[in-house]
């Protein structure tokens, strides 16, 4: 599956946080000083490799840095890797639409699949109309009362709406009644200022699925989470601490690797997961992550990821790779397809 002739040398706008532009050299750092801004210094370094020009521009929220850095490098494409801006989750979608205004090729997801993936009572009301099984939610905003809905049955696992990246998400967050759902909700409500999601929590394995394209969409290897030394009883969720600390992975044994399924299961999940992709109106590249319910085997798309962490090594590219495309041909068809993108009306 790997590319025979790639493209030409281009001049790239590589578009990143301001907090996460990497340094010239990696050396004497260790894996959790490179964590941050892992994804950001591959990707740089590879097409550097590749042969195109990179140029890094970090912003946070001054939109005249981006519109000085076009004018400035007269970029070929932009390498988009912002997953906000200005601290909200939700203006990276913002970004994209004034590339599009300036007529600027980019890569990864358009504004529109940005906006319905990002919140997740959206996107996953729009699922259920396509009959593609979520698992059943309530949304608490701040400010309101948290009053469940008669229903949604315990238990239930509470998130932030919008924020990515396992925000607020802890052992804790999987409830049991009505006092700890208004807790966890509250406390969401206080660490990021916007709206909770509960979901019903769904006993299962969580399993992760590349996909990229366009118009026309590809899927790659399953990935599985695994933890081997969770405690009993202790829900399997992705929590932020897991996300970010070494020593906590360590703990519970965490690791991802190929999903063993069956060729239906696989066939079902490869048909389901290009439905979500097309339903959302995705582009580029996305992963989606998944629960195959322990009690009858289905799939239940829990997060549509668009623009997800492209870090040598992380699961998105680690099934790509698994599937035979090499982490430059991987970055390759991510610019061609940012390069042969057009809009859809």
């Amino acid at each position: 599956m790997t590319t025979t002739r790639r493209l030409k040398p281009l001049r790239i706008l590589a578009l990143m946080h301001e907090a996460l532009v990497p340094p010239e050299s990696i050396e004497g750092l260790t894996e959790e000083q490179i964590h941050p801004w892992k994804m950001e210094y591959d990707v740089k370094v590879t097409l550097e490799r590749m042969g195109h020009a990179v140029h890094p521009v970090g912003i946070y929220g001054d939109l005249s840095v981006l519109r000085d850095a076009l004018d400035r490098i007269e970029p070929d494409i932009v390498f988009n890797m912002m997953e906000e801006f200005d601290g909200q989750p939700l203006f990276d979608q913002h970004l994209v639409s004034y590339l599009e205004l300036k007529k600027v090729r980019y890569t990864g997801c358009n504004p529109r699949g940005l906006t319905l993936a990002h919140d997740k009572a959206l996107s996953k009301r729009i699922l259920a109309h396509h009959r593609i099984p979520v698992p059943a939610f309530g949304v608490f905003r701040p400010g309101r009362s948290v009053k469940r809905p008669a229903r949604l049955p315990f238990p239930l696992l509470v998130k932030s709406l919008v924020d990515e990246g396992s925000v607020g998400i802890s052992r804790a967050s999987v409830v049991k009644d009505d006092a700890a759902l208004e807790e966890r909700v509250q406390l969401i409500h206080r660490q990021t200022g916007r709206p909770a999601i509960a979901e019903q929590y769904i006993a299962g394995r969580e399993i992760y699925m590349s996909l990229l394209g366009n118009e026309r969409v590809r899927t790659f290897t399953p990935w599985e989470m695994f933890m081997h030394k969770l405690p009993e009883g202790v829900p399997n969720i992705a929590t932020s601490k897991l996300k970010w600390s070494y020593a906590h992975q360590t703990e519970l044994g965490l690791e991802t690797r190929p999903a063993e399924l069956t060729p239906s299961e696989l066939r079902r999940l490869q048909s389901v997961s290009k439905r979500i992709y097309r339903a959302l109106f995705l582009s580029g590249y996305a992963r989606l992550d998944f629960r195959m319910a322990a009690a009858d085997g289905q799939f239940y798309l829990l997060e549509a990821n668009p623009n997800p962490c492209l870090a040598y090594g992380e699961d998105f590219a680690e099934g790509v790779e698994q599937s035979g495309m090499t982490y430059e041909d991987l970055l390759d068809t991510i610019l061609r397809n940012g390069m042969n993108y057009r809009l859809q009306l």
